[in-house]
């Protein structure tokens, strides 16, 4: 007898879930048709028979189907699937965006009209690819929201149930009820964490293991601007937290990212395991900005990203065996706000990194709205406070505000400073799109379009907005350097052509070709405690 694809993936999914192998978890869920529960592929309960089980790529289709999640593994506590970053097509496109909010600031219309669908059309399509429309997927998020609020928070039930984007209070109990068997209340009753206090969250974002965090958290510590983002270290001199200011639909958020620690119960999941990901302490002008929020850290710190699949490709060539053992889990450096990375990007072009700090830091004195004291703790800001005292906190600035008055503050050549004008005007217009629910020849072609915009900026942008994993930075002097130091080939051509053998994990190799310089501007920092000097940007 002939097994059919659909067979094939059934069977490949059930000795997954068998196996009960953790990375798989979020790629898809088991729904047990005797129980009527889904769980994720490495819940510890006994394994049912083949035939007794369905499989789906969301959970949102299983709660159609009629399933509930499990109380035991908290399917909905865990790492997004790494196909969204991975695919190009509608409905990943979509699905990024729906991670990021959009159905609920924009509706199904709004989403629609970013992807360049119609709702009919884009309902059928992400229902034949998904298993679940818009609305169903979104209704999802919501839950998960509402969960991450009632264990995470005191807020009162009813202020949870807007906050989590849901129109009625009615409609929140009957979601919570429906989807985990329990009312808001029981649900709180069984949370293992105190809040954070304060008008604090606490949040616990998983990650597939091996996890590189501290690669991250150095990462966004060397380019962090004094004034909206904050760097913490531990008693030895190396980053132990970063945290930062960030603009949200609602109004400014703030978070402060540490590596998780060994403790499982936090995450609710009763698997025996260290904990991997990240603990956010989070504070929001408007709580329905937490799902928006959590989706931006969780593409920040790549914490989707199926490593394995990653460290697998990379360690089969002999020449990075050697770096992938030293560093496994390698992540990328995304993006909270996709407008942000381009200006940087543009300011900090053909300069070390500490020059384009400096600047980067001015505009965001000179420009940056000023945000309450009181969001970001230990931050006191007193009567005498100027307006251009760089301790205060800002928000970055927006592309109309730099359209507007960027010339009084960006220095530098003249052709630098009329491109990133160009593109500030374009960027608040909206005849330049960057976001990441764009595909990658969309968001490329938009860039390159802009005249004084090469190729190098444009991949670059696209690796931390787009999250692309299969970008190499070849014409890089950081990355050919770190190549060199790999044993890779030093010049330009021959790197890139070397660099297919790991498609489609390039954007990977990048960041292992410029890890050992971040290493020893983090050893200089650790051994001085100073702001480090030139290293990639």
């Amino acid at each position: 007898m002939t097994t059919t694809g659909a067979e094939a993936l059934h069977d490949e999914r059930y000795r997954i879930a068998a196996s009960r192998d953790a990375r798989f978890d979020g790629q898809f869920v088991t729904a047990v048709h005797s129980t009527g529960i889904y769980c994720r592929p490495s819940c510890p309960a006994r394994t049912p028979r083949s035939t007794g089980v369905t499989f789906y790529r969301t959970s949102a289709a299983a709660h159609l189907a009629g399933f509930r999640a499990c109380r035991r593994c908290l399917p909905e506590a865990t790492p997004g699937s790494p196909e969204w970053d991975l695919r190009e097509d509608v409905a990943a496109r979509a699905m990024r965006l729906v991670l990021d909010g959009v159905v609920e600031r924009e509706g199904v219309p709004g989403l629609a009209g970013r992807v360049g669908y119609s709702e009919r059309q884009l309902n059928r399509i992400m229902t034949d690819e998904l298993g679940a429309g818009p609305k169903a997927l979104s209704r999802a998020h919501r839950a998960q929201t509402a969960r991450t609020l009632l264990t995470s928070s005191d807020l009162p039930i009813a202020d949870v149930a807007f906050a989590a984007g849901f129109a009625s209070i009615r409609q929140f109990n009957d979601t919570v009820r429906e989807v985990f068997a329990l009312t808001p209340t029981e649900l709180r009753a069984r949370r293992r964490t105190a809040p954070g206090g304060d008008g604090a969250l606490r949040v616990h974002l998983p990650a597939r293991p091996p996890f590189d965090v501290q690669g991250l958290l150095e990462w966004h510590a060397l380019h962090a601007l004094a004034g909206m983002e904050q760097v913490g270290f531990d008693a030895a001199g190396r980053v132990a937290s970063y945290g930062r200011v960030l603009d949200l639909p609602g109004g400014p958020g703030w978070f402060r990212a540490t590596a998780a620690g060994a403790d499982t119960a936090a995450s609710g999941a009763r698997v025996g395991r260290v904990r991997t990901g990240l603990d956010l302490l989070v504070r929001l002008t408007d709580l329905s900005d937490l799902p928006t929020l959590v989706a931006r850290v969780r593409a920040l710190f790549d914490l989707d990203a199926d490593p394995v699949a990653v460290d697998t490709a990379l360690a089969a060539v002999p020449e990075l065996a050697p770096a992938v053992a030293r560093v496994p889990g390698m992540r990328l450096p995304g993006a909270v706000d996709p407008h942000e990375v381009v200006f940087r990007t543009l300011i900090g072009q053909q300069v070390s990194v500490a020059a384009a700090r400096t600047a980067q830091t001015r505009l965001v004195a000179a420009l940056g709205e000023r945000v309450a004291a009181g969001l970001v703790p230990g931050v006191v800001e007193g009567p005498g406070a100027s307006d251009r005292d760089e301790s205060l906190v800002r928000l970055f600035p927006r592309a109309a505000v730099v359209a507007e008055r960027g010339r009084e503050v960006l220095r530098g050549p003249t052709a630098r400073v009329d491109t990133i004008m160009r593109v500030a005007v374009a960027l608040a217009d909206g005849s330049l799109v960057v976001h990441g629910g764009q595909s990658l020849e969309e968001l490329r072609s938009g860039l390159l379009a802009v005249k004084g915009i090469g190729p190098w900026t444009a991949d670059y942008v696209a690796l931390r907005v787009r999250h692309h994993p299969d970008l190499f930075l070849h014409s890089d002097l950081a990355v050919r350097n770190g190549a060199q130091e790999l044993g890779l080939p030093g010049t330009a051509r021959a790197l890139s052509l070397w660099s297919e053998r790991v498609a489609p994990w390039r954007s990977y190799l990048t960041m292992h070709c410029w890890r050992p310089i971040i290493d020893r501007a983090m050893d200089r920092t650790a051994a001085t405690s100073t702001n480090p000097g030139k290293e990639p940007r």
